[in-house]
């Protein structure tokens, strides 16, 4: 009777129990053979159903000083302190990546032992990442991530769960080391708050799939003006996002770190599917339109087909001599105006010194836009930000997302 693989705990019993009529069996007959048959098929199925369990990593790690004549002293470089040392021994502390790979490298402790994984290692890092420069605790503060006791120890872990939702490390390294395409990012940036935030935009993508696939091409004039005429309803903001959802497009609202100087950026997951994120940390109608038309004339002009393509835009440097310079900045700035409000019919009308709010809402009635988009666009032409304050929409974006934090 040919003998099968053990799928079952039947397959198991039964197999057992020919297993012992066949103990006495000689070798050389073709019952020893079936006797050996079958008490490998049992290994096999024995190994995967009742695997054996890996030795806890703190056992494992005074195996290693019993063997090496260490003191807890000794540990110090591998684990920080006297104090952690004995937390860690105690069962007091959990021992954090970095721990792991030092005590890996300097005792020779199994990696799978320490990260209680089966045949897992430690991967290789580039050694411009320095994980403890991540804000991991205001981004546990803000429910980023999951806050912890001495979160700062945990950074390693944290940013690694944070690439992995994010796409994974091959996509993420463009966050982690490739300068922006774009010359609209503040040297003030933190660079670490900054890569922060793109990582996080981009597990909030990677976690949301869209369900419609993105096809190139697809942001082109006429798109670009469907998506400007969504202003003129209330709910403009959030009916944008829908509309660029149902064209594989992701908006992500994400507030900005401390020390990060943004307004918007441009990414990609993988399959070069666009992201874009905005801060919305001017909350007003007019900078959300601004912001928005500017990161999807990147989309239709600048962003390449690599897959990790990040653009930066603060537009605060609007108008900088830095900023003049930047040929695709500009070619975004006239698109979005372009797409917002038609030079040609913005050069038909006269414009006074002084434009009046009712002046302001005629003009966009006949455009059918929100009047916050020219308000904001007669205030930066005139550089006067004193005027038609009131008609920007102030607290009127934010509220509209409740997924933001």
């Amino acid at each position: 009777m040919a003998q099968k693989l053990i799928k079952t705990e039947g397959d198991y019993n039964l197999t057992l129990a020919r297993i012992e009529k066949l103990m006495d069996a000689e070798p050389g007959t073709p019952e020893f053979d079936d006797l050996e048959l079958m008490s490998t098929l049992v290994e096999i199925y024995e190994d995967a159903r009742y695997p054996i369990d890996l030795p806890d990593p703190i056992a494992a790690i005074r195996f290693r000083m019993e063997q090496l004549e260490l003191s807890p002293q000794n540990l110090i470089p591998f684990i920080g302190s006297r104090s952690k040392v004995s937390e860690v021994l105690n069962g007091k502390r959990t021992l954090t990546l970095a721990m792991m790979r030092a005590l890996h490298k300097g005792l020779g402790i199994p990696s799978d032992i320490l990260l209680q994984e089966a045949g897992s290692s430690f991967l290789e890092d580039s050694p411009d990442v320095e994980y403890a420069k991540f804000p991991v605790a205001e981004m546990a503060k803000k429910g980023w991530v999951p806050a912890m006791p001495d979160i700062a120890s945990h950074a390693e872990e944290i940013i690694r769960d944070l690439i992995d939702s994010a796409g994974g490390m091959q996509l993420a390294a463009d966050c982690l080391f490739r300068k922006s395409s774009s010359s609209r990012e503040n040297v003030k940036n933190d660079p670490y708050n900054l890569k922060a935030w793109c990582l996080k935009v981009l597990e909030l993508a990677n976690k949301n799939p869209l369900p419609t696939q993105y096809k190139k091409d697809v942001v082109d004039a006429d798109f670009l003006r469907d998506i400007a005429k969504l202003s003129y309803f209330n709910n403009g903001p959030l009916l944008a996002k829908e509309y660029l959802g149902k064209h594989g497009i992701h908006l992500v609202t994400l507030s900005h770190l401390s020390k990060t100087y943004l307004d918007g950026a441009v990414m990609t997951l993988q399959n070069n599917v666009p992201v874009i994120g905005l801060t919305l940390r001017y909350d007003r109608i007019d900078n959300y339109w601004f912001c928005l038309m500017h990161e999807l004339a990147h989309i239709n002009r600048h962003l390449s087909e690599d897959s990790g393509e990040i653009i930066i835009d603060d537009l605060d440097l609007r108008g900088y001599e830095s900023d003049i310079g930047d040929a695709a900045e500009q070619e975004a700035d006239s698109i979005a105006q372009e797409a917002l409000i038609p030079a040609e019919y913005w050069n038909s009308i006269e414009l006074t010194e002084v434009v009046s709010p009712s002046r302001v809402k005629v003009l966009a009635e006949e455009l059918k836009i929100h009047p916050a988009i020219i308000a904001g666009r007669i205030r930066h032409e005139k550089k006067n930000y004193k005027i038609l304050s009131r008609l920007l929409g102030h607290r009127e974006v934010r509220k509209q997302f409740s997924d933001f934090i």
